[in-house]
């Protein structure tokens, strides 16, 4: 599917415009100063690329991400008279590269001026010294320290984003009640609802995917990390070697281990799903009591914002209790970007609190500002009360020299197909090393 920008449209209408000015040409003589005028407009036209996922496969379906995105750019455009060309991957386009491989790409070609970049492509290229320092930003005075930490890179801020993801727990509270059970707060709780869950008749307690069962590994492994009071020196630690990543993940993974051995979770299935997909019917349906997604999922009719039971989104099982886990995604500019001066003071707009205000409203989501705030829907005020209390791990931190979200979640999945836990641990050790030895 072709996608259609401003700027496209506007280059259509210019080339239909030639068509009439040749006409009348014809017709009274060749006048130079008309010519003159096509070509002076089109030199003038300030233009910002911005490279992002497709937003919508379907043209004709409402996406309220979009659409807030999309006031902002508007924004930002009035303001200050430059035209937002969206450039967009699709896997139409692209077939077997994924959004990240094509992002990677474009960004050390300097093809794009502005991207929207996941965690894992944000570490790599800010090691690399591709990505424009965004500190002097008027907007990134507002930002949350969670934000920062996350995406500053050897000192430097290199993205912003304009909501801050969180994943949790989906649960039936139907069903909990009906098994007369506690929301667990812990490891050992949540073991003990989804044994109560199975002896009861529920086949299979947690609907999972291939891509999120890090979660719960980030939940245990960095409870203490990031609300310990120490988070600079342990960071700092694992950085240098000191400290091993593959002990922070341990219990998570040993965690994970005892799910699928007691058949609370079906690894089998859980290795072929996709998001939503693979375990959103039976959730919906009361087969499954709890599901893991992220926010938005709550607010979305495609997801689980209509539910014929009481739902509730809570945090992951820690020793600290119910845990959000949070990955950051972001805008970036390339330190080379032709347009680069224009994507700043977009980018600026687009994230200041003004913006940001009509985006949190159209997205009922958390704001990456300390000054905006946005009530939330009923289900999802658990989560968000202990992020609001500053409870929460990072699933993705910028600043680690490993990066964490995608490679945990392939390392889960050698769990998935059948590695043990040591194996797991050695498959970190491994990464470590690759690190320390990238830096020396």
């Amino acid at each position: 599917m072709k996608a259609y920008t401003k700027g496209w449209i506007r280059k259509a209408a210019a080339a239909c415009l030639a068509v009439v000015l040749s006409l009348s040409l014809a017709a009274c003589g060749n006048d130079k100063k008309i010519e003159n005028l096509i070509e002076e407009q089109e030199e003038n036209e300030r233009i910002v690329n911005l490279f992002s996922p497709m937003e919508k496969i379907d043209p004709n379906v409402k996406n309220a991400a979009r659409s807030a995105a999309d006031l902002t750019i508007i924004m930002a455009e009035k303001k200050l008279g430059v035209t937002v060309e969206y450039r967009t991957y699709t896997a139409e386009n692209y077939q077997d590269k994924t959004y990240d491989d094509v992002i990677l790409e474009r960004a050390r070609n300097d093809m794009d001026d502005m991207y929207l970049f996941n965690p894992d492509t944000l570490l790599t290229l800010g090691a690399e010294g591709k990505l424009e320092d965004l500190s002097g930003l008027e907007s990134a005075k507002n930002l949350r320290e969670i934000i920062r930490i996350a995406n500053t890179v050897d000192g430097k801020l290199i993205a912003i984003p304009q909501e801050v993801v969180a994943y949790g727990l989906f649960v039936n509270m139907d069903l909990f009640k009906q098994n007369h059970l506690e929301l667990p707060e812990t490891p050992e709780e949540f073991l003990e609802c989804c044994r109560v869950f199975k002896e009861n008749g529920i086949e299979t307690p947690i609907g999972a995917n291939r891509w999120w069962l890090e979660t719960f590994v980030f939940a245990q492994a960095y409870a203490d990390l990031y609300n310990g009071g120490n988070t600079e020196a342990e960071i700092a630690a694992l950085n240098s070697g000191e400290a091993k990543y593959s002990d922070y993940m341990r219990p998570g993974f040993e965690f994970l281990k005892e799910l699928m051995d007691r058949g609370y979770i079906d690894a089998q299935k859980t290795i072929v799903s996709e998001a939503i997909e693979g375990e959103g019917a039976d959730f919906l349906a009361g087969k499954t009591p709890i599901v893991i997604a992220y926010w938005g999922a709550a607010n979305s009719e495609t997801a689980y914002a209509k539910t014929d039971f009481e739902m509730q989104v809570i945090g992951f099982p820690s020793s600290r209790g119910q845990m959000p886990v949070m990955p950051m995604t972001g805008f970036g500019i390339g330190v080379n970007a032709e347009h680069k001066e224009d994507a700043m003071q977009v980018l600026d707009i687009i994230t200041s609190d003004e913006a940001l205000q009509v985006y949190s409203e159209t997205n009922r989501v958390i704001s990456p500002s300390k000054n905006v705030k946005v009530d939330c829907v009923p289900a999802l005020r658990p989560l968000n009360s202990r992020i609001e209390e500053g409870i929460y791990v990072l699933g993705s931190n910028a600043g680690m020299k490993v990066e964490q979200w995608g490679n945990t979640c392939l390392i889960v999945r050698e769990l998935l197909n059948g590695a043990t836990v040591d194996e797991c641990m050695q498959s970190f050790d491994k990464l470590q090393a690759y690190a320390l030895q990238a830096e020396s």
